[in-house]
């Protein structure tokens, strides 16, 4: 979950000021900051006797959840993953300290200075941005300083360790060349179709199999929940609409759309006046209004004789096209309508929406409605809300508060903590807050739950029972089942073992085997990767012979006979990847190996 977060980190100052401080100011003020690294009663876990606040975990913690790449239902996890991630960064700086890893002064400069946060725009170090960067984040240089080298000697310390790994030119080989090869194998695969006989199961072996899988049949905790519901579209749902009003609210929803529009324009400065120029508007205007079309008044009026020769038209426009004056005039109009004289730059225009890009009224119909009725009810929405967060806040029931709002009283069946479903219960927060104490212990309604803008939810636990495990009579057929799938699995096994043993034997068995041929480890072949994974681990056989294996499958066994391993051609891009995933995952294993045995050794105080 973390490495996604860290992954996102584009520097030592990203690193460090934009994540962790910008955190740390919007939970607790910029003040919080000076005392960040001093010392602070309010400790989360002591690591060797050095203390990690659980200031610090809250930051990193609100840091995550910001980012929107952790869901609200994770929070728990992500506040565990976080705190042994510190953990593991203080155990890690007091290994590099006590090894004498060493920052000196004039690296921390040159870190410094190539900070991208601290740049001006040429890409220059700024002293100014710097300062205020660090004001704003609440840092010294001095404070920031120290935090910075102690990132570089933890950094120093894993890459010495990575570094320390190596790879010698026959191990390199070895696994190139096991990397090209290619295997020929053939097989089959037995499932329930295959058994010989019927599967018999016993009381004996029904009791054996409760017994030992006793933890597969525990009922875990529940509660039955009692809630109360308020919906906007529930609400809105009632609400009868007009059609005129729809209408409205379909131009008002259009009122920005790209429109098609032509003009009269009369000019005025060097050949006419002003007047004479809203003259000769309100004649084209009445000429309009008398009758004559459009295109012909534009003709007779507009000295944009180009446009005219086209009744006028502009073709399609987007607000803005045209300026200010234009836009308030062509967006008020809907299709069909003409304005009256606007002036912009020296010019009146008189302007027709000849056509408007937008959804016909029928598409839009049922969407208007629901918007309209939606704002209807937003008063009263709003006005149930804060009687539900009043008067469940003091109820001793939810059947009082549902009766004073005129909702339904709902009731849950049992429900546990991991359930899920499509009901409001299982929403991100919902089963939070039904097993948290004051609810589950306390016995008091929930918070007022916000599920999304339109909706609220109240919640209390009716009944709750605790974990239990379940009579054998109660899941007979469940462990039915299982014992019915492990004994055909173990019957399809010994089956598949006697034909190996046939086959090694020189015998012949009856089956149609499916071949697969040259076949590399990560090629992508109708057999399942089960198949070949077990195929790629069998030894390789003598020319012209067959080795084979047994190999289970999810729902059955598989039978292979490898019949060929070649060589295979070299393909360097993937050898290379290979190779480079190979260092990876030793330098990371040796890393984790320190981690692991400095948690050991540590006195960890949580």
């Amino acid at each position: 979950m973390l490495q996604s977060i860290r992954d996102g980190s584009r520097s030592w100052g990203a690193k460090i000021i934009i994540g962790v401080m910008v955190a740390a100011m919007a939970l607790f003020g910029v003040e919080s900051l000076f005392g960040l690294f001093g010392d602070d009663p309010n400790q989360e876990v002591s690591v060797n006797g050095e203390p990690i606040m659980r200031q610090q975990v809250e930051m990193e913690v609100q840091r995550a959840m910001r980012s929107g790449q952790v869901p609200p239902e994770q929070e728990r996890q992500l506040r565990s993953d976080v705190l042994n991630e510190l953990v593991t960064q203080k155990l890690l700086t007091q290994y590099a300290e006590e090894g004498g890893f060493y920052v000196s002064e004039d690296q921390v400069d040159q870190l410094i200075l190539g900070i991208p946060e601290f740049q001006n725009e040429d890409g220059q170090f700024s002293s100014d941005i710097f300062r205020n960067r660090l004001s704003s984040a609440g840092y010294t240089p001095l404070s920031f300083r120290e935090e910075l080298a102690v990132d570089v000697k933890r950094q120093q310390l894993q890459q010495g360790l990575m570094f320390s790994d190596f790879t010698l030119d026959s191990e390199r080989q070895r696994l190139a060349e096991l990397q090209r090869q290619q295997r020929s194998f053939r097989y089959l695969i037995l499932d329930a179709d295959d058994l010989e006989g019927e599967v018999e199961i016993s009381e004996d072996a029904l009791e054996t199999y409760y017994q030992e899988n006793a933890e597969r049949f525990k009922r875990p905790e529940q509660v039955r929940l009692e809630y109360v519901l308020i919906d906007r579209r529930e609400m809105a749902s009632g609400i009868e609409v007009d059609e005129e009003t729809l209408r409205q609210a379909w131009r008002e929803r259009n009122q920005n759309a790209d429109r098609s529009v032509a003009h009269i324009m009369i000019t005025f400065g060097d050949e006419r006046s002003r007047e004479e120029a809203q003259q000769q508007a309100q004649e084209a205007l009445q000429a309009l209004e008398d009758g004559e079309s459009f295109a012909d008044t534009a003709v007779r009026y507009s000295d944009d004789t180009a446009s005219a020769e086209d009744g006028g038209d502009l073709g399609m426009i987007s607000r803005g096209f045209f300026g200010e004056a234009f836009d308030e005039a062509a967006f008020s109009l809907d299709e069909g309508e003409t304005s009256s004289a606007v002036e912009m730059d020296n010019a009146l225009h008189i302007i027709k929406v000849t056509d408007i890009d937008r959804p016909a009224f029928d598409e839009q119909r049922d969407a208007l409605r629901e918007a309209v009725a939606m704002d209807e009810v937003s008063d009263e929405f709003n006005e149930k809300v804060q009687q539900l967060i009043d008067e469940s806040f003091a109820a001793d029931d939810l059947k009082s508060v549902a009766d004073d709002l005129s909702l339904s009283l709902q009731e849950s069946d049992w429900l546990a903590r991991g359930d899920e479903g499509d009901s409001v219960l299982f929403e991100p927060g919902v089963m939070e807050q039904a097993f948290s104490d004051d609810v589950l212990e306390e016995g008091y309604n929930s918070e007022v739950i916000e599920l999304d803008e339109d909706r609220r939810l109240v919640v209390r636990v009716a009944e709750h029972r605790e974990q239990a495990q379940l009579p054998l009579d109660e899941v007979r057929d469940e462990v039915a089942s299982a014992v019915r799938a492990q004994q055909q699995q173990e019957r399809l096994q010994q089956q598949a073992e006697d034909m190996m043993a046939k086959l090694e034997a020189g015998e012949s068995i009856d089956g149609e085997w499916l071949e697969a041929n040259n076949v590399r480890r990560q090629d992508t072949v109708t057999a399942s990767q089960l198949i070949v994974q077990a195929a790629f681990k069998m030894p390789s056989p003598e020319e012209g012979e067959s080795t084979y294996r047994t190999a289970p499958m999810p729902s059955g066994v598989a039978l292979l006979a490898l019949d060929e391993v070649t060589k295979g051609d070299p393909d360097e891009e993937r050898e290379s990847f290979v190779a480079r995933m190979a260092e990876q995952l030793r330098a990371q294993s040796i890393i984790q190996g320190l981690i692991d045995d400095l948690r050991s050794d540590a006195e960890i105080e949580r």
